[in-house]
């Protein structure tokens, strides 16, 4: 968010919290990027705050609810107001428990690959409407074939995305796996560490397709502790996977921070050609 829609937020998140009788005195940013993610002190809360208009609040709480009611490891709704999405001056707000952010693969690889397991697993057993990993991929798709909407993107990168896009979704078909309900951002970014154990957030990107999407997230040292997978097929998603963020990063209205030099660092990786590395290898998206 820019800075003026900063200072909005923040107050839009203060005076909510303020409402629901959560003592507010000071709004930390813990990230600021298309959302902005707040601590709230003393109440200890963490807010999610966007531009009014996002449906897709909705589905995050309520798939965090359900998930939550079978023990996934997902972060949970602040128990102390009712759980939906709030809305307040244009702004959207969700309201979360705090967890302090996790620093997973360096000492627990392995407690990180089991979490998403059991994450998996958990998924597994909800019904809910999402959209398939390739509709995202289409989507990226389009905001690369879109010059208007992706006017910094330079020709040799476009057609390299294009055909990137094509292949690994050709390649990723032809395995015939089964598909789930997945994450579909499991990066370490969207990990915290709960006194319990780690705990995922942002599961507002969550989508349908083969468990392999979601471990191309993962950085290598994790993921070779995910059980079962199908490592060719991890191979083209992490290709996929590449590539799609790729094209976010330069859509003109992404705010990622450092956008562009985080796009061209994953181009480097794609013109350089296989192994292909993992998302999580490069900074959280």
């Amino acid at each position: 968010m820019e800075a003026e829609l900063v200072s909005r937020a923040m107050a839009a998140a203060a005076s909510l919290a303020g409402a629901l009788d959560l003592r507010v005195s000071d709004a930390v940013v813990i990230r600021n990027s298309n959302k902005l993610a707040l601590r709230l002190l003393p109440c200890d809360v963490f807010a999610r705050v966007a531009l009014a208009g996002r449906e897709v609040a909705a589905l995050e709480v309520e798939l965090a609810q359900r998930l939550a009611a079978i023990d996934s490891p997902v972060a949970a709704l602040e128990p102390r107001v009712a759980p939906g999405v709030y809305e307040r001056d244009g702004f959207v707000v969700t309201l979360w428990t705090y967890y302090e952010a996790a620093t997973p693969g360096q000492d627990s690889p392995t407690e990180y690959a089991d979490t998403l397991h059991r994450l998996h697993a958990g998924m597994r057993s909800v019904e809910i409407a999402t959209p398939h990993v390739m509709e995202r991929a289409a989507e990226a798709k389009r905001l690369v074939t879109n010059r208007d909407a992706t006017p910094a993107l330079a020709e040799v990168d476009r057609h390299l995305l294009v055909a990137t896009l094509h292949s690994a979704r050709r390649q990723i078909d032809s395995r015939g796996a089964a598909e789930q309900l997945l994450h579909g951002e499991p990066h370490p970014g969207n990990l915290l560490s709960a006194q319990d154990g780690l705990r995922f957030i942002d599961l507002e990107t969550c989508c349908r397709g083969p468990i392999e999407f979601d471990v191309a997230h993962l950085p290598d040292e994790v993921s070779v502790h995910y059980p079962d997978v199908d490592h060719v097929l991890l191979e083209q998603c992490r290709r996929l996977v590449l590539a799609m963020v790729a094209a976010w990063r330069w859509d003109v209205r992404d705010e990622f921070p450092n956008g562009h030099q985080h796009g061209r660092d994953i181009l480097t990786m794609l013109h350089e050609g296989p192994p292909w590395p993992a998302l999580g290898a490069l900074a959280a998206d």
